[in-house]
This record gives C-alpha cells, sequence and structure tokens, in this order.
C-alpha cells in the first residue's frame, strides 16, 4: 500500500510544472571610443602627415589591441554579451576586422555601440541599450588592459554577485604623497598610509540595478567621474575588491607597448 502511494506521488511530482529561475547574464562594456593622444610619442607628433591610429587599434604582434581585450572576455563561458563603444566612423571598420580575423569572438554575442566624447558617456551610451534584469552582471574594461586573466574576470563576477559592486585592484607599492600644486610646483602636504591604498584596475563588475542607479544619478547630477566605481560610491554603495595583478597593465604610451610585446611573447613560450 505504502509503495502504491509513493509511486503515485512521484507520477504527479512528474508532471507538475517545473518552474526554474532564468540564470543571472554577464554583459560586457569595453568604451573604445577615445582618442589615446599619450600612445604618441613625444616630440613625433609634428613630423607625422597622418594621424596615427587610436591606440585601442594599435597593433600588438598584428593584431589590435582591443581584439586581444575583446578575446579574453569572449573565451569566458559565464560571458553572456559584449557591447563596444566606438566612435561612429569606426564602427564599420570594426565590424569587418572581427569578421576577418576574431571569428571566434563572434560565437558570443557582441555589439557595437556609437561612444560618447569621454569615457563615461560610452559606458552610458551602451547601459542605455543593454536589455537587463536587476542582479544580472555588468562589466566594464578598459579597452586597452589586453592582459586580464579570466581568474580576475571570475572573481569580480562572484564579487560582483555577492556585494553588488567590485573591482580589481593592486595593493600600492611606492609611498604615496598628497601633494598641493602651485605655481612653482607641487609641494608635498602629507604622506598617505600605503596599507589604505588601491591601485584600480578593471574589470569593474556591478549588478545592473546598482550601475544604473549610479549613472542615472550621475546624469541628473552632471557629474563626471574618474571610473565606474566612483559614480557607484557617490551613489552610496560599497565596493569590494578582489586581487589585480600587475601584468594587467593598461596600454597608454609607447612604453607600455614595449612591455605589451614582451608579455605577448613570454605568454606564448
Amino acid at each position: 500500500m505504502l509503495s502504491a502511494v509513493v509511486i503515485l506521488l512521484f507520477e504527479l511530482l512528474s508532471h507538475a510544472p517545473v518552474y526554474l529561475q532564468p540564470a543571472m547574464k554577464v554583459v560586457v562594456i569595453i568604451p573604445a571610443a577615445g582618442l589615446g593622444t599619450r600612445m604618441t610619442a613625444a616630440g613625433s607628433r609634428g613630423k607625422q602627415k597622418k594621424a596615427p591610429p587610436s591606440k585601442q587599434f594599435t597593433e600588438l604582434s598584428g593584431t589590435p589591441i582591443l581584439i586581444h581585450t575583446v578575446r579574453e572576455f569572449a573565451a569566458v563561458d559565464g560571458v553572456s554579451e559584449i557591447w563596444i563603444a566606438l566612435r561612429e566612423d569606426e564602427i564599420a571598420g570594426f565590424r569587418a576586422r572581427l569578421q576577418s580575423e576574431a571569428k571566434d569572438v563572434l560565437k558570443k554575442k557582441v555589439e557595437l555601440v556609437v561612444g560618447g566624447e569621454h569615457r563615461q558617456q560610452s559606458v552610458e551610451n551602451a547601459l542605455n541599450a543593454v536589455t537587463a534584469e536587476a542582479d544580472d552582471i555588468v562589466l566594464v574594461h578598459d579597452a586597452v588592459r589586453p592582459f586580464v586573466t579570466h581568474e580576475i574576470i571570475q572573481e569580480v563576477i562572484e564579487a560582483a554577485k555577492k556585494y553588488g559592486a567590485a573591482i580589481a585592484g593592486l595593493p600600492a607599492i611606492d609611498t604615496v604623497k598628497q601633494v598641493e600644486r602651485t605655481a612653482a610646483g607641487a609641494m608635498v602636504k602629507a604622506t598617505i598610509p600605503r596599507a589604505s591604498i588601491v591601485m584600480a584596475q578593471t574589470p569593474q563588475g556591478f549588478c545592473y540595478r546598482v550601475i544604473k542607479k549610479a549613472f542615472d544619478e550621475a546624469s541628473a547630477d552632471g557629474f563626471l567621474g574618474t571610473d565606474e566605481a566612483s559614480l557607484v560610491e557617490r551613489s552610496g554603495h560599497e565596493v569590494a575588491v578582489v586581487m589585480g595583478s600587475p601584468r594587467n597593465i593598461k596600454i597608454t604610451t609607447p612604453a607600455d607597448m614595449e612591455l605589451a610585446e614582451f608579455y605577448l611573447k613570454t605568454s606564448r613560450i
């Protein structure tokens, strides 16, 4: 009798509707509409007949830095979509390069949107185009940080899920001085304890509701922050820090390019 009841209960449960919670989506935004004027070597600008490519399109071993960067996120299973903000006149050319040189990247959903005059506007344009649920994760990453690891990406995602906001960062190594700038130069006013200093990197990750609220508030107030975390901090939300990497460099100068070529070469050995 008992076995018959168990069988009947099992049959009823097997026909009951099952409601599955949709998987959390991870959206990556890469602002890549900047000019990158620091990439031009000092003293060489006047000699060039043609403007150099934007730093994100500077080639690293024959491939634009931006494609190297996008590849790292495309290779992470948890990433659902990648949104890249570009100058309008660069969108068609970059789409063509993706199709001809980086078909592996296109296995993910990749969207190209028009960027703005500065980083914050570029991220905001992409953010406004994204469709996401409140608890979906949004990662923002510098276009010219091609050596981010999958481990760092995953750790930022997990920390963003747990805390609502997280960044990759490194403890300060050098002594940090607070200065006051005058017409004669900079004068030291205080030494800041290194234990309380973190050098911010990207990716920076947030629950969609957290970053959208922060950007909407900043836009309404005309506030321009230094990075996405600064907007979230201003909005009153705490930001967690996970360990970044010394190799996760932001390529902004010709000297950085030399280091990047070295990193790329040693990573293949």
